[in-house]
């Protein structure tokens, strides 16, 4: 059996009890950044064979590990933070785990997606999670004229150095609709800051941001 783990996304008290079962139980634990999840582990005082699986090693890896599971092993799938498979490492091994009809489940827990949608306090009636904005502008100004155009609620993983970039984009593209950006969610920094995108550009001018960010964009 496949355990697709949803680990901490800052506290490591969100972990749950289910989660900490299975990652005591399995055969082997597969890791996107092994050294990262190894504090995890020892925090909870699993002892487990680690092996990293991770989006330079994928389909490799992915073979390798289906196979193990064939031949009778249980393996937990775990990433950094959150639920594998969103925005991070984990569609292609579920994907060649159906293909091959090889068992496998998801153990939910923390989501900086929906902490950050909740959060905001913005419609949560229908809402769209559209994954990292890119890096270029010309792109990164077309993805957020796309993610006005419906009527949901939207969603973005941003990063700290281009925040106030993004920002910045909005102002021409959407200048009255409300942001909320989602802060170190989970941690003891933690902040949702809600506002227009020039309210919010001019307070991360005049305070740079950092650690990990969820852009929420409200519904019209």
């Amino acid at each position: 059996m496949l355990y697709v783990v949803a680990t901490p996304i800052g506290n490591l008290g969100d972990i749950t009890l289910r989660a900490l079962e299975i990652l005591k139980s399995v055969d082997l634990i597969a890791a996107e950044d092994t050294r990262h999840s190894g504090m995890l582990l020892k925090h909870f005082g699993i002892k487990k064979p680690f092996i990293s699986y991770h989006e330079h090693n994928e389909a490799m890896r992915t073979a390798e590990l289906v196979e193990r599971l064939r031949s009778g092993e249980n393996i937990a799938l775990i990433t950094d933070a959150g639920t594998p498979g969103l925005s991070d490492p984990g569609l292609r091994f579920v994907r060649e785990c159906i293909k091959r009809e090889v068992s496998f489940t998801i153990i939910p827990g923390p989501s900086s997606i929906l902490t950050a949608l909740v959060g905001s306090g913005f419609s949560t009636d229908e809402f769209c999670f559209r994954g990292f904005l890119p890096v270029k502008s010309g792109q990164r100004e077309r993805e957020l004229r796309a993610a006005v155009e419906g009527n949901e609620t939207v969603i973005f993983f941003e990063s700290p150095y281009r925040l106030t970039k993004t920002l910045a984009a909005c102002i021409d593209i959407m200048p009255d609709r409300q942001l909320c950006v989602a802060r170190e969610l989970t941690k003891k920094f933690e902040e949702f800051r809600r506002g227009k995108s020039g309210e919010l550009l001019a307070h991360y001018e005049a305070h740079p941001p950092k650690g990990e960010i969820v852009l929420v964009i409200s519904a019209p």
